[in-house]
């Protein structure tokens, strides 16, 4: 049996700002915007280098989806950014104003810091040791 996640909705308020936060900061790619009611788009983006599994921005509908926007874990880190040069990156959302939580820390498993997405989901920008890979592929 071969299964893999392919999309983790992420509830937004705007499915504009949330684009241009995740293309312009980010960098990630827009996969899809697909026009779905008058209400409701598909709108898929997925970190640059990859597109296995992505991001379903989907706007909130009512008060209780409203509610969750920044806090879908309750308060716990909810995605993790990994990449191949992680000064390059953090230097890089720091110049595009992305507010860091928890500055850079060196691991036993790799250099990690936690920031925010401008909904205040917290994120880990982690770039694994080396020896350390196959534990996050």
């Amino acid at each position: 049996m071969k299964q893999r996640i392919a999309h983790i909705t992420l509830v937004v308020k705007d499915y504009d700002e949330a684009i241009s936060f995740y293309t312009e900061k980010l960098h990630f790619r827009l996969i899809e915007d697909t026009q779905l009611s008058d209400e409701k788009r598909w709108v898929l983006v997925a970190p640059p280098g990859d597109s296995a599994c992505c991001l379903l921005l989907a706007r909130a509908a009512n008060e209780e989806q409203l509610a969750s926007i920044g806090n879908q874990t309750g308060g716990r880190v909810f995605l993790f950014l990994y990449t191949d040069d992680f000064w390059r990156d953090y230097h890089h959302m720091l110049a595009v104003g992305i507010r860091f939580i928890r500055p850079p820390k060196e691991e036993d498993y790799g250099i990690v810091a936690v920031f925010e997405d401008l909904y205040g989901n917290k994120w880990d920008l982690l770039q694994p040791k080396p020896d350390n890979v196959h534990r996050f592929i």
